[in-house]
């Protein structure tokens, strides 16, 4: 229960699914967590639930899209708790799925304002403040499409496979500074995102058991799956792991 305690961990998209487990794991785990989100209501309700538990949280509105309000927010997080240690860049969408040459210059944008300079903008606002505080940890949500790829939703795919190498890269940059950074590469993962995928392909019961046998284990996991793997990079006992990928994917990847 106090695997990051004293630690401050900033949490984007953390109102539902991977972005709310992870809140819960860490919280409970002793970190005091900003909870990022568009979604008022739900990032409300949650930092209530976990200071109501005895935790440490508190909500902030954000789109991550857009940077001169990650570089306030980030501030704001930084001044309240007093640090940061620790980001997850969890906030993401899907987009289009549809082929390529059917994919308007909007649709693709949209996902790649968020789920790549989503990303690239909370690391760069971040490291200043992971800085002050002599090292810390970045967990950018990845994909198993960040390491494969399917003949579908090609914006989401490309995303994630530029939210690997952009891991990597800053890995290395800012390795000498104690800054440590790794990818997370979730498999089917039962969340809003998820659901309303297989809801669109129609037959959503169908959809769910069509996923959970592409997993070798034979089922799609639960946001507590990848919250875990992130309560693991984020703690001291990951001290030597940067630039990995660490793949929770039921199998996925294996074939």
């Amino acid at each position: 229960m106090n695997r990051l305690t004293g630690k401050v961990a900033v949490i984007t998209g953390a109102a539902v699914g991977i972005g709310c487990a992870t809140a819960m794991r860490m919280a409970e785990e002793g970190a005091a967590v900003a909870l990022l989100d568009t979604r008022t209501d739900d990032g409300q309700m949650l930092a209530h639930n976990l200071e109501a538990r005895g935790l440490t949280a508190r909500f902030w509105q954000l789109d991550v899209s857009r940077e001169k309000d990650v570089e306030q927010v980030l501030f704001e997080v930084a001044e309240h708790f007093g640090r940061i240690d620790i980001l997850v860049n969890n906030a993401g969408v899907a987009g289009a799925n549809k082929p390529t040459d059917q994919i308007t210059e909007a649709e693709w944008d949209w996902v790649q304002a968020i789920n790549v300079k989503g990303v690239f903008f909370c690391t760069k606002h971040a490291i200043p403040h992971l800085r002050r505080a002599g090292g810390g940890s970045i967990i950018n949500l990845s994909s198993i499409y960040g390491l494969i790829s399917a003949p579908d939703v090609p914006p989401y795919h490309a995303s994630k496979g530029a939210v690997r190498l952009m891991t990597k890269t800053d890995a290395l940059l800012y390795a000498a500074e104690r800054i440590r950074v790794n990818s997370i590469h979730p498999g089917y993962i039962w969340t809003p995102m998820v659901e309303g995928f297989l809801r669109e392909q129609g037959d959503l019961e169908a959809g769910l058991r069509a996923a959970g046998e592409a997993h070798p284990l034979g089922h799609v996991g639960e946001p507590d799956d990848i919250a875990w793997g992130c309560v693991y990079l984020a703690s001291d006992e990951a001290k030597f792991v940067t630039g990995a990928e660490l793949v929770i994917d039921g199998g996925y990847t294996a074939r």
